[in-house]
């Protein structure tokens, strides 16, 4: 006769999820929201032009962009705020918005220093699109995986592609799509995957009927990939990038540890 006491009890014939149904469930997490500094700026803000930095090299990259100025914070109540130094640091789990000088233009920057999980991307995308912010433009700079691009990606080789909103590829406002703001880089595979704040980003671009512009960067490190973004930024977007940058970020990038971010599995937006 077997042991109960010793012997290996039989699986359990409930599911993971029904076993959940005798706990007490987790309160619910504040919303997220969006802190502007003093003076506070008039709302809703109308740039004409939105940059939501989300990879390792663009986020490098503006971080050592000069002049730019602090105006608000997206928080995330499930970020801890422990760590975070009182200057601006690469290696803190901020979202920080910035206005950034260039000529009469008003652009504003979203660097986004940690993961949005699957089920906050909807409301970090809402914050910044639509309610205290309305751009006239969106450009979204991110970096792909190679397991969601269908293809071959050589970790020797720098790409760049893009994946744009109907307004954006037919030049609604501009009357033609000349004014595309990633002209000449190659779209993005049909059959790849953007997932993850960026989908939830261009989605609602899409929605809105804003016209908005995701670009995917590979490899996700690297001080090729920072020249590759660089130079598409300079060339299309911010024109006087270069004498805008403290030193050359491209041989500074190359010396530091590389910034890590957690991936979440999210909504894909194909």
């Amino acid at each position: 006769m077997e042991d109960v006491i010793t012997e290996i009890p039989p699986p359990s014939r409930f599911f993971q999820e029904d076993l959940n149904n005798f706990i007490t469930p987790s309160p619910p997490l504040p919303s997220p929201f969006v802190v502007f500094s003093n003076p506070k700026p008039e709302k809703p803000l109308r740039p004409s032009l939105l940059i939501v930095a989300l990879s390792s090299p663009s986020l490098y990259i503006f971080h050592h962009l000069s002049p730019k100025t602090l105006i608000g914070s997206l928080i995330l109540p499930e970020v801890p705020f422990s760590g975070i130094s009182i200057e601006p640091s690469l290696t803190d789990k901020t979202c920080n918005i910035y206005s950034l000088n260039d000529g009469d233009k008003s652009i504003l920057l979203a660097s986004v220093q940690h993961g949005v999980s699957a089920e906050r991307s909807h409301l970090v995308a809402r914050l910044l699109i639509g309610e205290d912010i309305i751009p006239e433009r969106l450009l979204i700079l991110d970096s792909i995986q190679s397991r969601n691009f269908r293809g071959k990606l050589s970790p020797d080789e720098t790409y760049a592609f893009k994946l744009e909103t109907l307004a954006e590829r037919k030049g609604l406002g501009g009357g033609n799509v000349v004014s595309l703001l990633l002209k000449g880089l190659d779209y993005i595979p049909s059959g790849s995957m953007i997932d993850g704040l960026a989908a939830a980003l261009l989605s609602r671009c899409q929605l809105k009927n804003i016209k908005g512009t995701l670009c995917v960067s590979w490899p996700e490190f690297g001080g090729p990939v920072v020249a590759l973004i660089k130079s598409l930024l300079q060339r299309n977007v911010l024109p006087n990038l270069d004498s805008s940058l403290k030193g050359d970020v491209q041989d500074q990038y190359a010396t530091l540890n590389l910034i890590k971010h957690q991936h979440y599995d999210t909504e894909m937006y194909t």
